[in-house]
């Protein structure tokens, strides 16, 4: 029975497509460790075989590769690992994934993306490279950067990866007059967007429409109620009431409350015993100083963020060309003129023909439909 690892790029292809859907299942629930996937293939006389599959574990550790190695046991000799992400050459909290790799007696080592990360950044081939493993990368690059997104912004930029999610009706309104809330699209849409809230480490909203919703923001599918992100509210005053959902949940769910320096601090004092986190960020008033208020959350680990904020929080993020991504959720139906616009001060063809988005495509969820845009 030989162990010669594949070397046809359509095999190469399959089996990377594996390790990045393998991958998509940490999404949100591995920060500030990207997400990744890996496969051990063997060539068996009949074919390849899957050996061992892992993915990075909640909270980071263990990492994909180590938990495939782990279930592919002694199968891993002379064997290929496809992993979606180079693997690592430094010891953080676990030993570095490379010298596992090499000691598991691996034959080559297939992947998608290079890491920008400093402390790795090559190293991890090279290491591989230095103990006679074949190493392939580019496999899958494509796919591989969306997944990644989130782990090279914040490596890169230091931020996250900004995804906005907004709903409008048909006539381009998000709320009705004098604010109120109203549940715009379908329960299908619904349904997909606490799915986009579990596969996000945080999401973000303006003190505006913490008080006018009072929304507990979050993952309310059955099973995913542990999968929910930390929820992030931009209140320059600490408006916030100790009351609200949001608070009372803050034990259960993180709440961080970004602030400004000279918020009153007995309102800090409150909300801070409710469990949530007050954070002082730079700038003033509730447009805040937004890659202030980014660059603090990316340095507490997170690295995609959704902002699931109001008209004023979204026109924000949009004008500063801090949206990566855009989920545009249209329903059809119609609120009237007096309603409030899906974005403050601005039309709402600053999304649609931004000049940094791009449209991938519409698709039909029920009544409504979804437009994703991603930054060009």
């Amino acid at each position: 029975m030989t162990a010669t690892a594949p070397i046809d790029p359509a095999v190469d292809a399959r089996f990377m497509a594996l390790a990045l859907a393998l991958g998509r299942r940490g999404l949100g629930n591995t920060w500030p460790n990207p997400s990744v996937g890996a496969v051990i293939v063997r060539e068996e006389p009949h074919g390849p075989v899957v050996v061992g599959r892992g993915w990075t574990q909640p909270g980071g550790r263990p990492h994909a590769e180590v938990e495939a190695l782990r279930r592919a046991g002694a199968a891993a000799r002379g064997a290929t690992i496809y992993t979606t992400l180079e693997p690592c050459s430094h010891f953080g909290q676990t030993p570095p994934c490379a010298d596992a790799i090499i000691a598991a007696g691996i034959a080559r080592v297939v992947s998608a993306l290079d890491d920008p990360n400093p402390e790795i950044a090559g190293e991890g081939y090279r290491r591989l490279r230095a103990a006679g493993i074949t190493v392939v990368t580019g496999v899958g690059v494509e796919e591989a950067r969306r997944t990644h997104a989130g782990h090279v912004r914040r490596m890169r930029e230091g931020r996250p990866q900004v995804t906005l999610k907004l709903a409008v009706s048909a006539d381009g309104k998000a709320g009705l007059p004098g604010r109120r809330p109203i549940a715009i699209t379908g329960e299908a849409v619904r349904e997909r967007v606490h799915r986009c809230r579990a596969m996000h480490d945080a999401i973000l909203v303006g003190i505006g429409t913490a008080v006018a919703d009072d929304p507990l923001l979050t993952a309310r599918l059955p099973g995913m109620l542990q999968r929910s992100p930390v929820r992030v509210v931009l209140d320059s005053t600490l408006r916030l009431s100790p009351e609200s959902k949001l608070a009372r949940g803050a034990r259960e769910v993180p709440l961080w409350i970004l602030t400004g320096p000279d918020a009153p601090s007995g309102r800090a004092d409150a909300l801070r015993a409710c469990g949530a986190e007050v954070l002082p960020v730079g700038g003033s008033g509730d447009r805040r100083d937004l890659a202030a208020a980014l660059k603090l959350i990316a340095a507490r680990g997170i690295t995609r963020l959704l902002v699931e904020g109001g008209p004023t929080v979204a026109a924000a993020f949009l004008t500063a060309g801090l949206v990566d991504t855009a989920v545009l959720l249209r329903s059809p139906v119609v609120i009237g003129e007096d309603g409030i616009n899906a974005l403050e001060g601005v039309p709402l063809t600053a999304l649609t023909q931004s000049a940094q988005l791009r449209s991938r495509g519409v698709e039909s969820v029920g009544s409504d439909t979804v437009e994703i845009f991603e930054r060009t």
